[in-house]
């Protein structure tokens, strides 16, 4: 069977915007009835997702094959990596738990890493029309060239394109792509194809005498320019894009949110759809004054647990929480922060610390295990259907309050094992105002206000009318050979 062709979108830096016009071109593609697959040979990032089949891949690759119309599995994404500390991160190879990667590794033990990869490329080309996929940081990492396989390291095995997307908002965009093709070697620059610059605020052509030097002295011909979409901002995998919502106008009330930054926060994507609901105002601290002036506090979660339990000590934000669960302020804990909440955690796993005591607001005791736990459980609440998904090692036994979502609650401390329960509309809104009713606050839901999932869907597909309008759609899907 021939080699389906692809292409690989490449980012002069991370959070270059790469991860959503791969999803956008995903949406175009689709629209014009290819079947596209996105890819990403590795990933870095605690913001993963549960495939139907089980696997656990990355946010964004599972948000592109939503925006493709296809459903997501571990051969689009083959290889995870989960940072745990500066030096280690905890490998998910072709969606289940494949041990550690430690600093020194990273150059030169990685090869099964790379055949895993190399092998579900071959798995999606031979079923897809196109597979579109997506570089990790910057290709011109020449330090780390030698064992890479997810930017030229992939383009040279498949003989795939490279665009650089170049992010203009951080300024020095034009050096940098110019940089790119010029520190790369003969071999790779071969297979750099084009560029295309991302999130301009103003008039683009201001930047057209730029661009045509940079054609000049490169040869390689620009896509486009990619205005800034504020109203597009889901599913982020980068820690440099956290914490980017809009605040969304309700039409009764406020409800004020403070969400503890963990150093190692994992799925932060349970937030977005907090912050995309009227009227509430999602924020992150790291500054126990903060709670205060806050209806509620989220503990998110975290991949390593006993480590930003430990961060939360020192910093005065645990004892901020045992003083605000006195006075019966609102407190939920999601996956790890529930496991915070615990009398006691043991893990053996994680962070081999053993058993250290838990913040005793919840009458539970957590034991870490080497088996991951990855699911996609559905339940109720006050009889409203509710569907999440789980991903942990730590497993909570609770003696004591009223169930809540495979945790519990006691007084108004909340602890929850689920993922992405709050993407459920009438859940989201039901729990919520519970919530206001608690604090006092004014807030109800906003009568006729668009509900998660087609809020997301309207996002990808504001972002692909965007790349149709401003970007040479048609050049990058001819790259391919389609």
């Amino acid at each position: 069977m021939p080699r389906v062709s692809g292409l690989l979108m490449a980012g002069t830096s991370s959070d270059a915007g790469k991860s959503l016009i791969t999803a956008g071109l995903c949406r175009c593609l689709a629209r014009r009835g290819i079947r596209v697959a996105p890819f990403k040979a590795q990933n870095m990032s605690n913001n993963s997702m549960v495939c139907p089949d089980g696997s656990e891949i990355g946010r964004a690759q599972y948000l592109q094959a939503l925006a493709a119309g296809v459903e997501a599995t571990s051969a689009m994404n083959p290889v995870l990596l989960k940072p745990g500390t500066d030096r280690r991160s905890f490998i998910v190879l072709r969606g289940a738990p494949a041990g550690t990667l430690e600093a020194g590794q990273y150059t030169g033990g990685r090869r099964h890493l790379a055949e895993a990869a190399f092998a579900a490329y071959r798995e999606l080309e031979s079923s897809y029309d196109v597979v579109l996929a997506e570089g990790a940081g910057s290709p011109a990492e020449i330090n780390l060239r030698a064992g890479d396989y997810v930017n030229f390291g992939l383009a040279r095995e498949f003989d795939l394109p490279v665009v650089l997307c170049g992010d203009i908002d951080r300024g020095g965009v034009l050096a940098s792509i110019f940089g790119h093709w010029a520190i790369v070697d003969d071999a790779d620059r071969a297979h750099l194809a084009g560029y295309l610059i991302n999130k301009f605020r103003g008039d683009a052509s201001v930047l057209t005498p730029g661009l045509d030097e940079l054609t000049r002295r490169t040869g390689l011909p620009s896509f486009g320019v990619l205005p800034w979409l504020s109203e597009v901002w889901l599913d982020g995998e980068d820690a440099l894009a956290f914490a980017r919502w809009p605040t969304v106008a309700g039409a009764r009330g406020t409800l004020r949110i403070a969400v503890i930054r963990f150093p190692r926060i994992s799925n932060a994507t349970d937030l977005d759809a907090l912050a995309a609901e009227p009227g509430v105002e999602v924020f992150v601290t790291t500054n126990p004054a903060d709670f205060a002036g806050a209806d509620l506090v989220i503990l998110p979660g975290s991949r390593s647990t006993l480590a930003d339990l430990a961060w939360a000590r020192e910093r005065g934000l645990a004892a901020a929480l045992i003083e605000r669960a006195r006075r019966g302020g609102p407190i939920l804990g999601i996956c790890g922060g529930y496991q915070m909440l615990a009398d006691s955690i043991d893990d053996p796993v994680e962070s081999a610390l053993g058993t250290e005591p838990g913040l005793g607001l919840l009458a539970a005791q957590v034991r870490f295990s080497d088996t991951k736990l990855l699911g996609r459980p559905r339940g109720t609440w006050r009889g409203r259907a509710v569907e999440g998904y789980e991903i942990h090692h730590g497993v909570v036994e609770a003696s004591g309050g009223e169930d809540f979502l495979d945790g519990v609650r006691l007084g108004n401390t909340w602890g929850t094992i689920w993922h992405g329960a709050f993407e459920n509309d009438d859940f989201r809104r039901a729990w919520l105002s519970e919530l206001a009713d608690t604090t006092g606050s004014t807030w109800q839901p906003t009568p006729g206000a668009a509900g998660f999932a087609a809020r997301r869907t309207a996002m990808i597909d504001t972002l692909a009318d965007a790349l149709e309008v401003n970007v040479d759609v048609a050049g990058l899907l001819q790259l391919t050979g389609r």
